[in-house]
């Protein structure tokens, strides 16, 4: 790490918490402008273009309008909490911020004073960040829970179960980066990517985290706890007005967070694409110039998140904690044990490159394959039994295998009639 972490004057402090504040606020207006238009792209619709050049001023537009609306409380709501939940949603958000690094050192404009383009590090920045954003569940689960209503009950715990299931995920999938690396430090991992991107040599640590991190943020196909059909809207239906824009605002901040976070350990954080990195001497990796290619970055993964929820249908709730715990953890586990082998035969000088990629080859090719692999076929079910409901003096339901004797009767009656 950098000796200027923690030796930074108060107002440079200052100064690049304003700017990361401000940063992310206006990130989530274009996001909000770009999902609306991707997704009408997709559709085959216009989107938002009338306020502002191309629309980019409906975002704005929109959150002054939910901040101007009349402030609704329920009656049942227990006020000290309802109003606590918003603002424990969306303060965790902004606090992950604290540990991810934008750029290199840089001079501030007009200034002598030389800083990281990053507010702070830790030795455990990554695992900080887990923590942090972590509490931002107990923001939704009070707000269901105080809000007097059962369907916002249902949502908070759905939303509870869902990212407890998912933070172990990608937790897991974190573990294969701090072996490669060496740290948990954010700055750190970045450096230790200068020559190759973690997400190939670590490609389905880089494919849990992608999955868990939707699964985490709420995003369709995985936003159970918003699940519009069966709860009326999740743990938000009795906001309304600026409260209900807080949560709006911490779902869209989250979804920059993880998308960081993935820049950060996968892609290379700050650094420039390959080819572009290497420009006279690695001058696109110096100055200001980082901020550039990590924004492109973060808008990968945003774009990937917005392709997701035009294209795929939300899951079954059952089929959703059946994939995380069943499939994900395990992966994750047995995946974590296959880098740990592999990193102790090289550095026994046991292993060396020429046979570690035909072995990863064959078996990402029969990981592959077992894909098609059919599903065993239900067993055929039994033949029907008839059985009088009313036997014992008050009708019975049938049983599995079971058909009351006036069912059976409409039916041959009905097959009589389509003759």
């Amino acid at each position: 790490m950098s000796e200027l972490f923690g030796n930074d004057p108060f107002w440079v402090v200052a100064l690049k918490s304003v700017l990361i504040f401000v940063f992310l606020l206006v990130y989530t207006l274009f996001n909000i402008w770009f999902e609306r238009r991707v997704v009408a792209k997709m559709q085959h619709r216009i989107g938002p273009n009338v306020n502002g050049p191309f629309g980019l001023l409906q975002s704005l537009a929109d959150g002054v309008k939910l901040a101007l609306k009349e402030d609704i409380v329920v009656k049942a709501a227990d006020k000290a909490v309802y109003i606590i939940a918003p603002i424990l949603a969306v303060i965790p958000a902004f606090l992950a911020w604290a540990v991810i690094p934008f750029g290199p050192e840089v001079t501030i404009p007009f200034t002598d004073t030389v800083t990281p383009l990053q507010l702070t590090d830790l030795p455990v920045a990554v695992l900080y960040v887990l923590a942090v954003t972590s509490i931002g569940v107990y923001g939704i689960v009070l707000a269901g829970w105080s809000s007097g209503s059962i369907y916002a009950l249902l949502g908070g715990l759905r939303s509870s179960a869902q990212v407890i299931s998912y933070e172990v995920a990608m937790g897991l999938s974190f573990v294969s980066v701090f072996m490669y690396a060496g740290s948990m430090s954010t700055s750190e991992i970045v450096a230790a990517q200068s020559d190759l991107w973690y997400f190939i040599p670590l490609f389905p640590s880089f494919v849990i985290y992608c999955i868990a991190m939707v699964g985490e943020t709420n995003r369709a196909p995985f936003d159970l706890p918003e699940a519009e059909g069966e709860l009326v809207g999740g743990f938000h239906t009795e906001y309304s007005s600026l409260k209900f824009a807080l949560f709006f605002l911490a779902e869209y901040i989250n979804m920059v967070t993880v998308s960081a976070l993935a820049t950060t350990l996968f892609l290379g954080g700050w650094r420039a694409p390959f080819g572009i990195g290497q420009i006279d001497d690695g001058y696109f990796n110096t100055g200001y110039w980082p901020i550039l290619w990590f924004f492109g970055k973060t808008l990968f993964f945003i774009f990937v998140f917005v392709w997701l929820r035009g294209t795929l249908p939300r899951m079954r709730y059952d089929q959703f904690m059946s994939f995380g715990w069943k499939i994900l953890i395990p992966i994750s586990l047995a995946w974590i044990v296959a880098v740990t082998f592999i990193r102790k035969l090289r550095s026994e000088d046991m292993l060396d490159q020429d046979v570690l990629v035909p072995v990863a080859i064959v078996v990402g090719v029969l990981a592959v394959l077992t894909f098609f692999i059919p599903e065993k076929k239900q067993p055929p079910e039994p033949e029907e039994v008839e059985f009088d409901a009313f036997a014992g003096g008050y009708p019975v339901p049938p049983m599995p295998g079971q058909r009351a004797e006036h069912e059976s009767a409409a039916t041959d009656d009905t097959k009589e009639v389509r003759s």
